[in-house]
C-alpha cells in the first residue's frame, strides 16, 4: 500500500505536487500514466440548490504558472452513475473547476464540466460511445479553457471561464464515485507543458 504522503511523478508536474485529500490507492507505471481509485461516496461538488458541500474525492495537484496546458487520455471503469475521471483546476476550497469523463444517469459516458465559485455550476457537454476521451485544461493569465476530443486530434471547447485572482493556481487529476462503492480511472498520455493553443474557441 502506498503511503498517503507520497504521490506519482508525472510529466511536467512540480516536485511540490501534493494530494488535496489523502489517498492510498494509485499506481503510476511511468511518468505519463496514472491509475487512480476513488473510495465510496467521494465527490467534489457544492449543490447550488441546497448548498451541501461534498469535498472528499482524491486529487493530485501541482502548482502551475500560466500559460500552461494539462492534457491526458482518460478511461474509466464505470460502474455507477456519476463515476468519473477528472482533470481539475484549483485555486481555493470555494474556487475550482473540473472537466469530467463521467457516467450519465442513462449509463452512457459523457463529458461534463463543473465550475465552482462558492456554489457549483454543473453542465453536460455531450454523450459518446467511446471507452476513452482526451481531456485538456488550458491555463491563461486570467482565465481557463476546457477542451475534449474523441481522437486526440480534433478538439471541442467545453468551457471558457475565470475564477478570479484569489488563491494559488494548481491543476491536477482526480476520480470520483459519488453514489457508488469505488471508481478507477486511468490517465494516460499525461502531459503538462508550457503554453496554450493559439485559438481557444476552435481548440487548434
Amino acid at each position: 500500500m502506498t503511503p498517503p504522503a507520497e504521490g506519482p511523478v508525472l510529466k511536467g508536474f512540480s516536485t511540490a505536487a501534493t494530494w488535496l485529500e489523502p489517498v492510498t490507492t494509485w499506481r503510476s507505471p511511468d511518468q505519463s500514466t496514472l491509475v487512480l481509485t476513488a473510495p465510496a461516496r467521494t465527490d467534489r461538488f457544492v449543490d447550488p440548490s441546497t448548498e451541501v458541500v461534498q469535498a472528499n474525492s482524491p486529487v493530485w495537484l501541482t502548482p502551475v504558472s500560466s500559460p500552461a496546458t494539462l492534457q491526458a487520455r482518460v478511461a474509466v471503469d464505470f460502474a455507477d452513475t456519476f463515476d468519473a475521471g477528472v482533470l481539475m483546476v484549483y485555486q481555493a476550497r470555494d474556487l475550482w473547476a473540473k472537466l469530467c469523463f463521467e457516467r450519465s444517469p442513462d449509463g452512457r459516458p459523457m463529458v461534463v464540466s463543473v465550475v465552482t465559485r462558492g456554489l457549483s455550476d454543473d453542465a453536460n457537454a455531450f454523450t459518446m460511445e467511446a471507452e476513452s476521451v482526451w481531456l485538456r485544461v488550458s491555463v491563461m493569465p486570467t482565465a481557463y479553457a476546457f477542451h475534449a476530443s474523441t481522437d486526440g486530434r480534433v478538439w471541442e471547447m467545453i468551457r471558457f471561464f475565470a475564477l478570479g485572482s484569489r488563491g494559488r493556481r494548481r491543476v491536477g487529476l482526480s476520480t470520483q464515485s459519488p453514489v457508488g462503492d469505488t471508481c478507477t480511472a486511468t490517465f494516460s498520455e499525461i502531459e503538462l507543458r508550457p503554453g496554450v493553443v493559439d485559438d481557444i474557441r476552435s481548440g487548434a
